[in-house]
């Protein structure tokens, strides 16, 4: 008797699994092999879609402040302008003022950053370069002044401060300052960079007006993909973890921004009431190093001080002094009212994640390390504590502490003390 074939759908799943499978690895064996070539490839990619990158980047940090004056500022007034007005409600309006002003304030402070700061910060560092031989050899005479009565430690102090000091000033006058000299010509001659730049500016600021004024659309239909591709549980669950990111990384970037851009004015200011040398570039260092969790203030106070030291000698010490001061008031103070409560981790694994970072992706890495780590470290934690709790075993850390071991049949805690007795 012939027996006929019986279809089934699972035949035919099996086959497309089957198929990706062979596809997917036939994919990863090419990408192997012409891993150059992709990474020209998504090179040239990132390059065309820059200004549009520029525009995503301006949004997602432009984006809070947007939300604050929208909810705090122009969306209540514009609600009473529009109280008696039947047709719209003046949110759209609110909307685009909180946009422009958000946007106004950015342009602003570039603006800033290029015509005031930058020109300052080259005029410091020339009359570094061109002064060095005068500064190092009042470093040598504070220092010959300092340890008069050690004669074998001035000695070798001495020698060694000649080495340097001869080693510096080569390498300044034959690298630094032509190298200074040629990047301001290259700047004035590059027509083509500054262009790209500007242009990649632009656009992105376009991009991010059109982003930020509809935001919460391409946000609700982002959301109708992500539910119409996956079940309810999983499209929640990824909800929920990418409003868990978000709120670590703007919560980390803003509040170090705002913190790193205080502390960098109380420096300046003090600098200035001190009549520091360079104060301008020492705080703006200050400033630019403390965006870097733990080792930031380390980073920051130690090429400070050693400009202060050429320039003014007993002055380094009183600089020294202040960012130990300035910089226990930012951890103790003003860090935690800006951020909030702790990142969650302890400190030895943010300095695990920054050391990481660092090694991997360079000044990016130890910047954003921390709350990479976070969302990560968070991840896992969350993992292990559903685990336990559906094994109906202690969740708590603290319920470890004197934990000898678990009874397998009662799933009873037994402390050590118990053991001993």
């Amino acid at each position: 008797m012939r027996r006929h074939f019986k279809w089934d759908r699972k035949y035919l799943y099996w086959g497309i699994t089957a198929f990706c499978v062979v596809a997917c690895a036939i994919l990863f064996y090419m990408a192997l092999n012409y891993i150059g070539y992709v990474g020209r490839a998504l090179k040239a990619l990132v390059r065309i879609l820059s200004p549009f990158i520029w525009g995503l980047v301006i949004t997602y940090l432009l984006n809070p402040l947007v939300q604050l004056l929208h909810r705090k500022t122009f969306g209540p007034l514009c609600a009473r302008l529009y109280a008696k007005n039947k047709r719209s409600d003046g949110q759209g309006l609110a909307r685009g003022l909180s946009v422009l002003l958000a946007e106004i304030f950015m342009v602003a402070i570039i603006t800033a950053l290029f015509y005031l700061i930058i020109p300052q910060l080259y005029s410091s560092i020339e009359t570094i370069v061109v002064n060095s031989p005068v500064y190092i050899e009042r470093v040598t005479d504070w220092v010959t002044r300092m340890l008069a009565d050690f004669p074998e430690v001035e000695a070798y102090v001495e020698q060694t401060l000649g080495d340097v000091n001869s080693d510096l000033i080569s390498w300044l006058q034959t690298t630094v300052l032509p190298g200074l000299g040629s990047l301001l010509s290259n700047v004035s001659m590059g027509v083509r960079y500054v262009v790209t730049a500007v242009y990649n500016l632009v656009i992105g600021i376009i991009v991010s007006v059109y982003l930020l004024s509809g935001i919460e659309t391409y946000g609700a239909n982002a959301k109708r993909i992500l539910y119409s591709v996956l079940t309810v549980e999983a499209a929640k669950k990824l909800l929920d973890g990418l409003d868990f990111t978000n709120r670590t990384f703007i919560g980390f970037l803003n509040g170090k921004l705002l913190d790193s851009a205080i502390i960098g004015i109380i420096c300046y200011i003090v600098c200035a009431i001190l009549n520091m040398p360079f104060a301008l570039l020492v705080s703006v260092i200050v400033g630019v190093t403390n965006i870097i969790p733990f080792f930031g203030p380390f980073i920051g106070a130690v090429p400070s001080a050693i400009i202060i030291l050429m320039a003014n000698p007993p002055k380094a010490l009183v600089f020294v002094i202040f960012i130990i001061i300035l910089q226990q008031v930012d951890g103790n103070i003003i860090g935690p009212k800006i951020l909030g409560s702790s990142t969650g981790i302890t400190g030895f694994w943010v300095m695990f994640s920054i050391i990481l970072g660092a090694g991997l992706f360079g000044f990016w890495g130890m910047l954003l390390g921390v709350p990479v780590f976070v969302v990560i470290y968070t991840a896992i934690n969350n993992n292990i504590d559903k685990k336990l709790r559906r094994s109906d075993l202690p969740v708590t850390t603290g319920e470890y502490r004197n934990l000898d071991y678990i009874d397998p049949i009662t799933l009873e805690p037994i402390p050590k003390e118990d053991r001993k007795n």
